[in-house]
């Protein structure tokens, strides 16, 4: 295992963000290549900036940077479905595809799944999105991570699959619209030097007719 699968291991994979980063392994590189500090995890506390600080061998802070926001404990997202219009903006924000709808459709949120990221709530325009406590606060000190031990037995290394399934997804379909755009932009040039050879094709004749019109 390499130093950012170690970190990664550490942290809590609820996904959210307040490090700064778009997600816990993003994190995780940042943290391997000493471009980021261990105490920027609101999720896990005291107890994952103590880990990390030790297995990076800095001791860079005894408390989470307040500037990365609080964290209110495990939370799930409830969508009000009758007050959802189907936008499709929470889906395209969740990190780990917990929500599920089609556009102008209904969407609904996979508790099991929901990392209670709180990332749906901004971009949701009817505020049709809350979230629900999971499990209470005082847990977390119970686990080796600053989590309940089941969310990090279970939970975590599912939501970890989930994040990475979803970059790997939206990798390929950036790839295959760079593909695509290149394939159009190829087919445009042909085309226009279709359409220059065919041009300098009937200059070249009408020259020819003309210069056949003088001499006779």
């Amino acid at each position: 295992m390499n130093l950012v699968e170690r970190i990664d291991a550490l942290l809590p994979q609820t996904q959210c963000e307040r490090c700064g980063f778009a997600g816990c392994r993003p994190y995780a590189e940042a943290l391997a290549r000493g471009e980021s500090t261990p105490d920027r995890c609101p999720p896990g506390g005291r107890a994952v900036l103590a880990r990390l600080s030790t297995l990076l061998g800095r001791g860079d802070a005894d408390e989470v940077d307040p500037t990365c926001g609080d964290y209110p404990g495990l939370t799930v997202a409830r969508i009000d479905e009758a007050r959802c219009i189907g936008c499709t903006l929470c889906i395209r924000a969740c990190p780990v595809d917990a929500i599920v709808g089609a556009s102008r459709r209904m969407h609904t949120v996979i508790a099991d799944e929901c990392t209670g990221c709180e990332l749906c709530l901004p971009p949701c325009p009817v505020d049709c999105i809350t979230l629900v406590p999971l499990a209470p606060a005082a847990t977390r000190a119970d686990s080796w991570s600053g989590m309940p031990a089941w969310w990090s037995e279970s939970r975590a290394p599912r939501a970890r699959r989930r994040a990475e399934a979803r970059r790997a997804r939206l990798t390929r379909e950036a790839e295959a619209r760079q593909a695509g755009a290149r394939v159009a932009a190829a087919r445009v040039a042909r085309e226009r030097r279709q359409a220059e050879i065919a041009a300098a094709v009937a200059r070249a004749r009408a020259r020819r007719a003309g210069e056949g019109e003088r001499q006779s």
